[in-house]
């Protein structure tokens, strides 16, 4: 007996192939095989929503050594991925493969499993099942859900904003998180208060406490409003207190800090952004890679399990091992004496499924180290931590508070705490957003006191705040924000960003995004046209849907029906009902200095602008950001155009300022309004020219060629003239981090060559 195994990537197909040996043949499908006609009428909702499919292009020939072969083997065995997509695939393969009769009287099985291991591969293909159809159902409602809504809303954004924009049915409510933040940002006033410090101390040890009551009563955020009132209080205090406080409470308390659950893959797409600064899309092609297979000695080992979950679950083999390795390498006091349990969010999470963990614990990091990549090494590590913590014992918090008091009713408290036992803590702590500082990882320990002593008052200090907008989303906050809301799920998360960025809707500058002009209007349109869908709790309800009828709860044709019709019944409307000047004008309060009509905010190529509404009678333009006074043009002193002999002035383009003809149209010379600085470096890619330093339209410094636009090669990074040592790129880059310091790194994708340096010769 002969069999064909299917899977979906060559890497793993010679890992699984050594695995299984004689008999067996193992061949990859490189992802998809069939996917709806790229045109209209792919999804024909009038015969229940029937699809027609062709093949994926690219993979044409995989399919053809598919099909060869299938002629000789006696069964199949499919063994795509353990998820929607990987089910709908094996589907797609058999149906490709009954359609040139090539399954006639042959078994077809499909086997799961969730780590490349001999035998987890062994066991799964003795355990076989059948292809699930409520999976493949599933996905394919997906599919013409997110066809439908942008083949129909799509045309519908050309007409009414411009050409070549587009709308997804689960990024757009993420567009909207994005665009609702900035606008909460913009429209953030923020408010002055003062709080105020003692430094004080006891024991021959200094530390500051917070002033927290005044008169006995309990201080707000806003109770000292301004510098006046608080060198009131500072000097009320200090005229009080005469040099000393008195320690009027003093509190002890020991509490416990549990460990996280080990990962799924919202949580690992969020501390690799957090701790690693990678991209969701870099670290699922890293957790792949692992997942796939390394190869480390003789062999290709898959070192982590199954990488798209929303389990926390370990299975009890794993956890066993973990446990054994916790105690040889960690000690007996940091194994709690059952395993602990957690328990996952997300409605439809199978259980069967496991969180994502090293296939083995035994695979220490160190030891491997040398077979893998520096960001496979990185990413392998932080798994391997958190898989491993998890199962650890809590730590212990060794928490003080003191109250401080003078006078009547001056009350000033400190707090300090020291990890007692770490526990977990001594192998991974998990990171936070947006925040500054984990109290708990840093040590801070308050000197001995006793209540009823006087301690030294050494000084009283305001400390002038304002309050602050919410910070824009990051990576690891925006994930975070649609797994709470429910939208989009594991598999998607790094694809709703990429697809943002790609669109042109968001930037992300300094690891935050901001939303383009266009993805502005596109929300607006979308929010005001087209409320329900781009609701986060319309979009989340419908995954929910989704995973009903993958779990053969519901059916997929009426779940199709209560959208498509109202949806089309709205586009329909709307093609009719509104105009493009409603979407892409919006009136401001201000007439027109040339010609006293109203002026309004347009959308224009480079962005936004202020415009008069009698275009193209008047064509009076300003920037959005300037006001009626600052909109006449500067003209460049003491230079002319050295084509027409007209004024230069400074103008301001899609990339910022610039200098060009007054006389434009008729004469379009334009020049830099700062020469870029020339780092003498000769570029790697056309050897002609220079890399220049040059500014972004939001000021972030970035190096381009100087034969742009006839060469495009640009880096973020400072070059320096050196090759690389690994890869022999002619140009190394510096890059500077807090936590490492400079570094030469090299700037392929592909090469992986960094290395720390403490004295670099930039170039003059």
């Amino acid at each position: 007996m002969s069999a064909l195994v299917i899977v979906e990537s060559p890497a793993k197909a010679k890992t699984i192939e050594k695995y299984l040996g004689k008999g067996f043949t193992v061949l990859a499908s490189y992802g998809h095989v069939r996917d709806l006609i790229p045109k209209e009428g792919a999804v024909d909702p009038e015969h229940d929503f029937a699809m027609k499919y062709s093949l994926v292009e690219r993979n044409q020939r995989h399919v053809q050594a598919i099909a060869k072969a299938m002629k000789k083997a006696d069964e199949l065995y499919l063994a795509t991925d353990p998820d929607r997509e990987g089910e709908a695939i094996s589907w797609h393969v058999a149906e490709l493969l009954k359609e040139k009769k090539l399954l006639k009287g042959k078994p077809v099985h499909r086997v799961v499993f969730h780590e490349i291991t001999k035998k987890s591969i062994q066991e799964a293909i003795k355990e076989p099942r059948e292809l699930s159809m409520d999976m493949v159902d599933a996905q394919q409602a997906r599919r013409a859900l997110d066809y439908l809504v942008g083949f129909n809303l799509s045309p519908l954004l050309w007409k009414k904003i411009r050409r070549g924009l587009s709308a997804g049915r689960v990024q757009s409510p993420a567009l909207r998180l994005i665009v609702e933040r900035e606008l909460e940002i913009e429209a953030f006033n923020s408010r002055e208060y003062w709080s105020i410090e003692a430094a004080v101390k006891a024991s021959e040890q200094s530390f500051k406490a917070k002033l927290t009551h005044v008169d006995g009563e309990k201080l707000t955020q806003f109770s000292i409003e301004n510098s006046g009132d608080a060198n009131k209080v500072k000097d009320d205090v200090v005229a009080v207190a005469a040099g000393k406080l008195l320690v009027k409470k003093l509190q002890k308390k020991q509490r416990k800090r549990n460990p996280a659950a080990p990962f799924t893959t919202s949580t690992l797409q969020q501390e690799a952004s957090r701790k690693l600064g990678f991209t969701t899309k870099k670290t699922m092609q890293i957790a792949q890679q692992l997942y796939e297979g390394v190869t480390i000695g003789p062999e290709s080992v898959g070192l982590i399990t199954y990488m798209r979950t929303d389990s926390v679950n370990l299975a009890d083999e794993a956890v066993a091992e973990i446990r054994e390795l916790i105690q040889s390498r960690y000690g007996k006091e940091n194994l709690p004496k059952s395993p602990p349990v957690y328990k996952t969010k997300s409605k439809n999470a199978q259980e069967a499924h496991e969180a994502i963990r090293p296939s083995s614990s035994a695979r220490i990091p160190e030891e491997i180290r040398g077979s893998l990549s520096n960001d496979q090494y990185k990413l392998y590590l932080l798994i391997w931590k958190r898989a491993v913590a998890s199962q650890m014992i809590h730590a212990l918090i060794d928490g003080v508070s003191v109250d401080l008091t003078c006078g009547k009713g001056y009350v000033f408290r400190s707090t300090g705490s020291t990890v007692n036992k770490p526990g977990f803590m001594s192998v991974y702590l998990e990171g936070k957003d947006d925040s500054k500082e984990d109290d708990d990882n840093k040590e801070s320990l308050l000197p001995p006191m006793k209540e009823g002593e006087l301690i030294d008052l050494l000084d009283v200090v305001p400390n002038q705040h304002f309050t602050e907008p919410p910070p824009r989303y990051g990576e690891a906050s925006l994930v975070k924000a649609l797994e709470e809301r429910g939208i989009g799920r594991p598999s998607t998360y790094a694809s709703i960003i990429s697809t943002l960025q790609n669109r042109d809707y968001v930037e992300l500058e300094s690891k935050r995004f901001y939303p383009t002009d266009v993805g502005r209007i596109v929300n607006k349109f979308l929010t005001q046209h087209f409320t329900n869908y781009v609701d986060y709790d319309f979009t989340a309800k419908l995954e929910d849907d989704l995973d009903a009828v993958s779990r053969g709860e519901t059916q997929w044709l009426p779940l199709m029906r209560t959208f498509w019709e109202p949806f089309k019944t709205l586009i329909d409307d709307k093609e009719v009902s509104v105009q493009r000047s409603d979407v892409t004008q919006e009136a401001i309060d201000e007439k027109c200095p040339e010609c006293g009509k109203p002026l309004s905010i347009r959308l224009g190529r480079n962005g936004r602008f202020i415009g008069c509404t009698d275009y193209p009678e008047c064509s009076y333009t300003r920037n959005l950001n300037e006001d009626a006074a600052s909109a006449e043009p500067e003209i460049v002193e003491g230079r002319k155009c050295p084509k027409c002999e007209s004024n230069l002035i400074i103008r301001t383009g899609r990339y910022g300022k610039f200098i060009g003809c007054s006389a434009y149209p008729d004469c379009k010379h334009m020049e830099p309004l700062e020469k870029p600085k020339d780092t003498n470096v000769v570029c790697p890619e056309c050897k002609k020219g220079t890399i220049l330093e040059r500014k972004s339209r939001k000021g972030k410094i970035f190096y381009s060629c100087s034969n742009y636009p006839k060469c495009k090669y640009a880096l973020w990074n400072e070059p320096i003239n050196e090759p690389c040592p690994s890869c022999h790129w002619p140009v190394l880059t510096l890059k500077t981090t807090k936590r490492r310091g400079t570094e030469k790194v090299c700037p392929q994708q592909d090469c992986s060559y960094v290395t720390p340096c403490e004295e670099i010769t930039k170039p003059e």
